[in-house]
């Protein structure tokens, strides 16, 4: 029997900054063997990928997945286009949504659960420039907050 662990690989916190996540889901990924070892030792970015759906499948791009030192001719090209495995509902719901202006899928963690390497997907919304900065204004606010009240118990 397997673990049911989850060990965190990668996660992005620009897609936080840059949308209003909607909605998350949890996709499998299509990799090859020596991906896997690479992810397990934690080489992975999803940073700059997105998400997009062609022909009822489901595929990102961008994500970049470190060549494993040991695996010579085995290894995958590291920017390569992997599909993500959903069920035929969530797809469909997706293409959805994403017919609406401004949506779109963006990856927000891949991790390990179990021995299976899965990636959490979140329907998003842009954000505006005025949205942006309203957010970071809340964080300061919180964190001077917070200092207070560290100074006020402590002091």
């Amino acid at each position: 029997m397997a673990k049911t662990g989850v060990k965190l690989i990668a996660n992005n916190k620009k897609a936080y900054h840059d949308y209003f996540i909607l909605e998350t889901y949890e996709a499998g990924i299509s990799l090859a063997g020596t991906e896997v070892k690479s992810m397990r030792m934690g080489k992975c970015s999803i940073k700059e990928s997105f998400i997009r759906i062609e022909n009822g499948e489901v595929f990102v791009y961008g994500m970049h997945i470190s060549p494993y030192e040991k695996g010579n001719i085995f290894n995958k090209d590291p920017l390569r286009v992997r599909k993500l495995l959903l069920h035929r509902q969530e797809i469909n719901k997706l293409l959805g949504k994403m017919k609406e202006k401004g949506m779109t899928l963006v990856p927000l963690k891949v991790y390990l659960k179990g021995s299976l390497v899965k990636v959490e997907i979140g329907l998003a919304k842009g954000k505006k420039l005025y949205d942006k900065r309203a957010d970071i204004a809340k964080k300061d606010q919180a964190r001077e907050a917070q200092r207070d009240f560290k100074i006020r118990n402590f002091g």
